[in-house]
């Protein structure tokens, strides 16, 4: 695990706990950041997915999970982040840039606030 990876896993980690304190924290490594909400996913019978943070071979990957699920959120995705996108919920960081992290900072906060859109959508 280089340490650039860990830097920016660092900064990611403090931008999504920033974001969306309202989330539960169910897991939280050197090399892993998940947060789900406190309620119950109607589907699962467990708490939802809310975001995480990894570390992979060849970049860092911050995962949205409300915009499998949120059509509004999914069109606040700024055109910034599009091209570090990775499927529907995950963006890839591979360098240190504070564009980047702030518009990371801003679409997680988004979704924090949406976050009765999704327990309406989602929620049991």
């Amino acid at each position: 695990m280089s340490v650039l990876f860990q830097n920016i896993f660092a900064e990611l980690r403090a931008i999504m706990l920033e974001a969306a304190p309202g989330m539960t924290v169910a897991e939280d490594s050197p090399s892993n950041l998940t947060l789900k909400t406190h309620w119950i996913e109607a589907r699962t019978g467990q708490p939802a997915w809310f975001g995480w943070i990894a570390i992979k071979k060849s970049y860092v990957a911050y995962h949205i999970m409300p915009l499998y699920t949120l059509p509004a959120l999914e069109a606040a995705v700024p055109e910034g982040l599009a091209t570090r996108r990775q499927g529907k919920t995950c963006f890839n960081v591979k360098k240190t840039d504070d564009a980047v992290f702030a518009q990371l900072r801003e679409l997680t906060a988004l979704a924090a606030r949406m976050e009765p859109d999704l327990r309406a959508a989602i929620g049991a």
